[in-house]
Order: C-alpha cells, then structure tokens, then sequence
C-alpha cells in the first residue's frame, strides 16, 4: 500500500529507533475461549473505550463504522479469550476517568505507558513501539529539532505524552486540542510552527493526505510502547495478557499489523514497559 510504504520509509528516514511492532466485568459465570484454554472473568462484554479520531489505530469510517489497528486487535483478544467485545467512543482525557469510574472495563486508543498513568489504571503487556516525533510546515527550514522549538506555538492533543514534553520546552506558546488531527490542522493552517504527537499517527496523516503542507523532521523524540489500559485490579488483566501473547504467538497479531501498516513488525515486543 502507498501509505504504508510512505509511513515504513519516513520513520527509517527519522534515524531513530522506531519499530512498529500491539477490559473487567464483575460477573462469575465464565465464558469459553473457542481453545478451551482462557476462561473469561465476566459473563457479560467487556465495553472499550476508543477516541476514534487517530488513524490507523482507530477512526469512524464514512458509514460510522469503527476502524483501525486497535479495534481489530481487541476483536481478536475478545476472540481469542471468548469475550464479547463493545467500543463506546470517548474523548482521550476521558478515558482514564471512564476507568476509574467502572463505566468501561478497558481502554485502546494508542495509549503511552507511563508510570504516572500505571498509578491509576493498570496496563497489558505492551502491543505497539512507538515515539514521538515533531511536524512542521513543509516549508519551514528553522526548526530542525526539539531544541529548535523554544518560544514557539506548538499545538498537541491534551492529555498526551507530546503535550507533556511540549509543557517543558522553554517559552513555548502550547496550545491543546482534543484530537491529534484538530492539532496537525492547526499546524497546516498556519496556526501553529510545529506538533508533537506520536510518530505512526503523524505520517498516516500526512501519506494518505489528510492533512497536507506538513512533514515530519529531525529524529525521534522518545521511544513509547502502547498499551491496554485497565481498572486497577481487575479481575480480567491476566486474561486479556493471555490472550494478547497467544494471538502474537499464533501470527494472529502479525496478520492484524500486515493490514494495517502494509509490512510485518520488526523485533519483539517486551513483556512490561519499565
């Protein structure tokens, strides 16, 4: 595929090590795994919350359908597990609070492990690899790196590890947006001199022309790793982990991330991320 080709070449081209590599209910009846080797925790669906607006990981489609990387892959875990799996769409910031809540029993939406969201919500195993990285206007030749930045506009999506690195660059002007593309669109109307946001979703933008007159500089920021966020405690992370390493282990994974980002993942993914 063109953008997957597109987003495979740009993030070699950043030099930088970037591998694009991948909820409870309190009931007592259990379900079956069609293997007969995960027992399911909840007798009734696990509802996921997703902010559907950062493709490829998940988006709507033109008929309302939720599509992406993500959402395939929590399909297959509920397959995998024997779980019936429903999304219900929510703003990023307020998936976490979701969680706290009890109203979800997990969250997907390309959320970075870090260890202050690992002290109020509990994660799966690592599923992706990915960082963050700086766009800017094609036309700009000034800024080149995140030193380059200081006193700038720079726009990101609230709650994310690139508004948190954006908050401690020297004078920066940072403005919040609600989704990734609301700050890429920033950027492209002149609004802002550069973005921080999270590498794979930036170049999806840019390749399949969602976003235009922007580009993708200097190396990567940092190195992330997403994951499946959790109540704490929750009855159901070891059957969401045992189900996520079966479908890496049984190729199920590799076929998801063949459709998604056109090449197979490089590398391995790590058991935790710290």
């Amino acid at each position: 595929m063109k953008r997957s080709r597109f987003i495979k070449n740009a993030c070699l081209s950043l030099g930088a090590a970037l591998v694009l590599a991948a909820c409870g209910g309190g009931g007592e009846e259990a379900a079956t795994a069609p293997d007969g080797e995960i027992a399911a925790a909840t007798s009734g669906p696990w509802v996921v919350g997703t902010e559907p607006a950062f493709p490829p990981f998940e988006s709507q489609s033109d008929s309302g359908e939720l599509v992406g990387f993500d959402i395939d892959l929590l399909r297959a875990i509920g397959d995998q597990a024997g779980v019936e799996i429903e999304f219900e769409s929510l703003p990023f910031d307020g998936l976490i609070p979701a969680l706290q809540a009890g109203t979800i029993e997990a969250a997907v939406s390309g959320m970075t492990i870090t260890e202050e969201r690992a002290a109020t919500v509990d994660f799966s195993r690592p599923y992706f690899r990915a960082g963050l990285a700086i766009a800017i206007a094609e036309e700009d030749a000034e800024i080149t790196s995140i030193e380059t930045l200081e006193g700038k506009k720079i726009a990101v999506q609230i709650g994310t590890t690139g508004a948190e690195m954006a908050g401690g660059i020297k004078d920066a002007k940072v403005s919040t947006f609600d989704s990734a593309p609301l700050a890429l669109q920033e950027l492209a109307n002149g609004n802002a001199d550069a973005v921080i946001n999270d590498a794979p979703a930036t170049l999806d933008a840019i390749a399949t022309g969602n976003i235009g007159g922007i580009k993708v500089v200097g190396e990567l920021l940092t190195e992330e790793f997403y994951g499946i966020a959790m109540p704490k405690d929750s009855p159901n992370l070891e059957i969401l982990n045992t189900a996520l390493t079966e479908i890496i282990e049984n190729g199920t994974y590799d076929t998801i991330y063949e459709k998604w980002f056109g090449t197979a993942p490089v590398g391995t993914l790590p058991e935790t991320a710290f």
